[in-house]
C-alpha cells in the first residue's frame, strides 16, 4: 500500500463536463445508489460519525465520489485504524463508476475536495492506495500528492509484521507522521519494521 500526503493542491481539471461539491446528508440515497449499496443504512452511519462525502457530478448523477474522515479511521486491509492529529485528514473510499472512467474525473475531485480541505484550515492531507492501483495512484499525483511511504503487512495468528518503507525525497517529519499514525497499540517499531502481538483476535470494525 502507497500512503501519500499533500503539501499544496494541485488543480486538476477533469475531460468531461461536471460539477463537484460536498454530498449532503439528504441525498444519502442517490449516494447509496451510486456506491452499489441495498440500503442506505451505511451512508447514514458515517454521515452520524461525522465523516464527509465529495462527489463529482455529470448530468445530476454521482460519477465520482470520496469520503473524508478526521481524528480516527479503519483501514479495513491493514487491520488498524489510522490515527490523525488536530489539522488533520484522511481520504479514503472514492471511486468513479464505470461510465465515467478514464475522463480525468478522480483527479479533479481530489483537486477540489483538498482545496475545500485547506480553505477549512485543514493542514495536511492524507491518502493511500495499493501499490496494483495505478489509475488511483496517477490521480494522486494529478491532484498534487506525494508519495510517503510504501508498506507491507502480514499478520500471522496473532503476530503483526509491518514494514514501512520510505520514499528517497520524502521529507523527514511527514515520514514520521505516517509512522506514528499507523502504528497500532500492540506494536513497536525498530527502525522500518513494526512487530506486534494481538492479545484479541477482533480487529477495528470498518464502515
Amino acid at each position: 500500500m502507497d500512503l501519500a500526503g499533500i503539501s499544496a493542491p494541485a488543480r486538476s481539471l477533469p475531460r468531461i463536463a461536471a460539477v463537484f461539491s460536498e454530498v449532503q446528508r439528504e441525498s444519502a440515497g442517490v449516494l447509496t445508489v451510486a456506491m452499489g449499496l441495498p440500503d442506505p443504512a451505511l451512508v447514514l452511519r458515517r454521515f452520524a460519525a461525522g465523516r464527509r462525502c465529495f462527489a463529482a457530478w455529470v448530468e445530476g448523477q454521482i460519477a465520482a465520489y470520496g469520503w473524508v474522515s478526521w481524528a480516527v479511521e479503519c483501514i479495513g486491509e491493514l487491520e488498524r485504524e489510522f490515527h490523525m492529529l488536530p489539522g488533520e485528514a484522511y481520504i479514503w473510499d472514492c471511486a468513479t463508476l464505470p461510465p465515467y472512467r478514464r475522463r480525468g474525473l478522480y483527479g479533479a475531485l481530489l483537486s477540489f475536495m483538498t482545496a475545500e480541505l485547506r480553505r477549512e484550515g485543514v493542514q495536511r492531507i492524507w491518502i493511500g492506495s495499493s501499490l496494483t492501483n495505478r489509475f488511483s495512484i496517477r490521480g494522486f499525483a494529478r491532484a498534487g500528492f506525494h508519495p510517503v511511504i510504501r508498506l507491507l503487512y502480514v499478520r500471522l495468528a496473532r503476530l503483526t509484521f509491518l514494514w514501512i518503507n520510505r520514499y528517497p525525497h520524502a521529507p523527514d517529519a511527514l515520514v514520521a507522521a505516517a509512522q506514528r499514525a499507523l502504528l497500532a497499540p500492540h506494536e513497536r517499531a525498530w527502525g522500518a519494521f513494526a512487530l506486534g502481538y494481538r492479545e484479541a483476535i477482533p480487529l477495528p470494525a470498518c464502515a
